[in-house]
């Protein structure tokens, strides 16, 4: 049995103003809770979230003027001990897999795959094949032990473009192409590149010798086919894709192999931008649909029954799904969109034009609000029952989805659960949770803490990671990062070393790391989910409202009364806000 509430204190979705960290209200607006209610206990405990919380007064935050900004100080804030310290590449393998909503396309890819980026760099240091001179400076570039360190930005794109006897790394090509949108828009840069190749490679003259294009236009070729595969969100810039025809063109002009190759490389293009807006239709969908179902709530009562253990009985079962949509979500996150949430005017750039066109991080947010959508979700299904034994039932369900979703690599769908319990309208159940065994919840918890800046949680994740590199099945391969940590660790690399050194060169050492750890989140966001889905419960997840906050305190209230004066004032302005009841 169910409240009655629940006809009129049903959110759709969450506020897409208070995303990840800063939605998670309760976890930092009050300090009076204990931190999972298991206890009675007057000390405070260090919780999860508290640990990224904000130092600094909200009024700080209100006056940042990008919503990005704003999330990425609050993901910021906690453990600043974390020091940056180049080191090298990971394997980088970017591949773009179809969504487990959208049907997936009939057949293979015809265009070759770029070559995968593993042995790039050994034990030792950075690949030494990647820099043609051992001088410490040649060209407007700095080395150091063969180490690319810094460089003039004219410089670093010359060393972007291929030519006769050199073709760039594709570590190099990778890092640049990454970071250079801290200081330019892509579609410059394409246009500098295209620049670059009609006239120094002498594209635009068609006497030019044969043999020598030959050499060249593959290279060319090569370049653009791994601009477009790994950051082809670029080219939903009509701009960019202007150049990218233009100068597909001058390629194709050639032979009828290159024709091919170029026909190929564009369809390729095409196909992902297509699945990319099939894939926003989606969660518009999705969206539309769970706003419609409030009005269905309000005329058919009986239909507010249903609660995630009637969908699915199986806690496993439960997890699988949720991985689903954890690499769904991931799959569409271009890697630019972790550059992109730090965009600044750079003080260089004369051009006084808004650089906020540079700020997209639509499938970055999107990843963001599914994970306070499904932390609001664990808590609406625990206190909406009646009765005390369903919503401890409930609970102990939870913890066995959280268990199964670390043993299968999802740490985010496991601290979205956490968080979810951990909200103060749950905690505050103590009768509740009084009846519900938290020994595995105890372990759990440990496995997640803060401590010594997660330290636990980074040694599960490096174990995970390392299982998943000696995989022997696809389940094995699964690494699914607590991404709001993903994210203060990107926030702390940028903000800790300056773009620019002071002699306006750009910092190109930052850059190798900034590209290493988004390069760990290309290898794990390209695993294919190897389970079976399950259509109904997939769209009850995405879909099924959720309780606002104010509306989990009013079924928090009503499930177990207000405990003080403070308490009993909100429950009745609740009954009046949301219920129309005195």
């Amino acid at each position: 049995m169910r409240h009655p509430l629940t006809l009129h204190a049903f959110s759709g979705s969450c506020n897409p103003e208070l995303l990840l960290i800063g939605h998670l209200g309760s976890l930092l607006e009050s300090k009076s809770h204990s931190r999972v209610g298991l206890k009675s206990s007057t000390k405070q405990k260090t919780t999860i979230f508290s640990a990224l919380a904000s130092e600094k007064s909200l009024s700080d935050c209100k006056k940042m003027k990008k919503m990005w900004h704003r999330i990425i100080k609050l993901l910021a804030q906690g453990h600043t001990e974390q020091q940056w310290k180049p080191s090298m590449y990971s394997n980088i393998t970017p591949v773009c897999f179809p969504s487990p909503l959208i049907e997936k396309p009939i057949g293979k890819e015809s265009m070759p795959q770029t070559p995968p980026f593993s042995a790039m760099f050994d034990s030792s240091g950075y690949n030494r094949n990647l820099y043609q001179s051992a001088e410490d400076s040649c060209g407007g570039l700095y080395y150091h032990d063969n180490n690319l360190l810094s460089g003039s930005l004219e410089a670093l794109i010359q060393h972007l473009v291929p030519n006769v006897d050199y073709y760039p790394d594709r570590t190099y090509i990778f890092t640049f192409l990454l970071s250079s949108r801290l200081f330019m828009h892509p579609y410059e840069l394409m246009a500098k590149v295209c620049h670059l190749c009609v006239e120094h490679q002498q594209l635009s003259d068609p006497d030019s010798d044969k043999n020598q294009m030959r050499k060249i236009a593959p290279k060319i070729l090569q370049l653009l086919t791994e601009w477009t595969e790994t950051f082809p969100y670029d080219f939903r810039d009509e701009r960019m894709m202007r150049n990218l025809k233009d100068l597909a063109h001058r390629i194709a002009s050639g032979e009828e192999t290159y024709r091919k190759n170029v026909q190929q490389m564009m369809q390729c293009l095409i196909r992902k931008l297509a699945t990319l807006s099939q894939y926003e239709e989606v969660l518009a969908k999705i969206s539309s649909t769970s706003t419609d179902r409030l009005t269905v709530l309000k005329t058919k009562p009986q239909s507010i029954q249903r609660d995630i253990i009637t969908i699915c009985n199986d806690p496993y079962t439960l997890a699988q799904q949720l991985t689903h949509i954890e690499l769904e979500r991931l799959n569409y996150i271009g890697p630019e969109e972790f550059v992109q949430a730090f965009v600044q005017k750079d003080p260089l750039d004369n051009d006084k034009s808004c650089y906020s066109e540079r700020k997209k991080t639509r499938n970055l947010e999107a990843y963001v609000e599914w994970f306070n959508r499904l932390s609001y979700l664990v808590a609406t299904e625990i206190c909406m029952p009646v009765k005390k034994k369903h919503r401890a039932r409930m609970i102990e369900y939870f913890i066995d989805v959280a268990r199964e979703c670390f043993n299968i690599g999802n740490f985010n769908s496991l601290m979205a659960i956490i968080s979810g319990m951990n909200m103060s309208p749950v905690s505050r159940l103590k009768k509740t949770w009084a009846k519900v065994k938290t020994a595995k919840f105890d372990i759990l918890e440990h496995q997640m803490d803060p401590s010594s800046n997660f330290y636990n949680y980074r040694t599960a994740l490096r174990g995970a990671a390392q299982r998943s590199l000696t995989a022997h099945s696809s389940r094995e391969k699964i690494v699914i990062p607590f991404f709001s940590l993903l994210i203060k660790d990107i926030y702390f690399l940028n903000e800790g070393c300056a773009n620019r050194l002071p002699n306006g060169h750009v910092n190109f050492e930052k850059f190798w790391e900034l590209a290493k750890q988004v390069s760990e989140f290309m290898t794990w966001k390209q695993v294919e989910c190897p389970f079976e889905r399950d259509r109904k419960i997939l769209q009850y997840l995405l879909t099924v409202p959720v309780f606002s906050e104010d509306a989990l305190y009013l079924a928090s209230y009503e499930s177990e009364g207000p405990e003080n004066h403070i308490e009993k004032d909100r429950w009745k302005s609740l009954r009046s806000t949301l219920l129309g009841r005195v």
